[in-house]
Parts: structure tokens; C-alpha cells; sequence
């Protein structure tokens, strides 16, 4: 359903240690990468995450309410992913935990304000 999502960052050399680093954790890396923007994922065909700085050249902002949820394929994984982006100094925005008997979560702001979540869904 989805091909990409891309998210702006201001400094690209701090936002390309801080995904490099993060995204390796579920087997993602750096797929396509130009000037202004990046895209990461495990394959061309398969959804992407790009980082871009703006094209309008203005500074990048977190948008209230968007939020970018990355699989952590197991309760372990989401507990890894967390820490890892605590280590690279993103944000707390809640710890790992159950916020419904099918949804495993944890929340941080990247390093320029942008909302992720790492989670673990089983449905029926």
C-alpha cells in the first residue's frame, strides 16, 4: 500500500548517522542516495523510508501528528529499537510497553523532532 514516506531533517550528515545506525536494526540500508535526499529499506519494491532536506529550502518541522511507525518484528526487537535511537540521542516519547492487548509500542523523536514508533501488532 505504501512505496515511501519521506521526513525532513535539517543537517543531513546527523540525520544520515542517526538512520544508518537505526535502521540497520531491522535490516534496512541506504537504497537510493542523492544530494538532498536518501532512502532506506530492504528492497527497491518493498516500502522506504526517505530523508530529505526540504525542497523549498526552508527549515525542516515535525509535523504535529504525523508519526512513522517502523516494525520491530517481536516485543525484543521493538526493546532493541528504542534503545538503540535512546543511544543515538533521539527523544523519549514512551518507553516500550502494551498499549492494547495487540499492540506492542515505543515512541521517540528523532533528532530533528520527527515521531517514530517502533511496534509489534498481532491481530487475530
Amino acid at each position: 500500500m505504501l512505496g515511501y514516506t519521506t521526513i525532513g531533517v535539517n543537517d543531513m550528515d546527523r540525520a544520515v548517522g542517526f538512520y544508518d545506525t537505526l535502521l540497520s536494526e531491522v535490516g534496512a540500508k541506504r537504497l537510493m542516495d542523492m544530494d538532498r535526499i536518501k532512502f532506506y529499506g530492504t528492497a527497491p519494491d518493498q516500502a522506504m523510508l526517505a530523508i530529505c532536506i526540504p525542497h523549498n529550502e526552508e527549515p525542516q518541522s515535525a509535523g504535529n501528528g504525523n508519526m512513522i511507525a517502523i516494525p520491530g518484528g517481536s516485543r525484543d526487537g521493538v526493546d532493541k529499537l528504542y534503545a538503540k535511537a535512546m543511544e543515538l540521542g533521539a527523544t523519549d516519547e514512551g518507553e516500550p510497553g502494551e498499549r492494547m492487548p495487540v499492540f506492542y509500542g515505543a515512541y521517540v523523536r528523532d533528532l530533528d523532532g520527527n515521531k517514530l514508533c517502533f511496534f509489534e501488532m498481532k491481530l487475530g
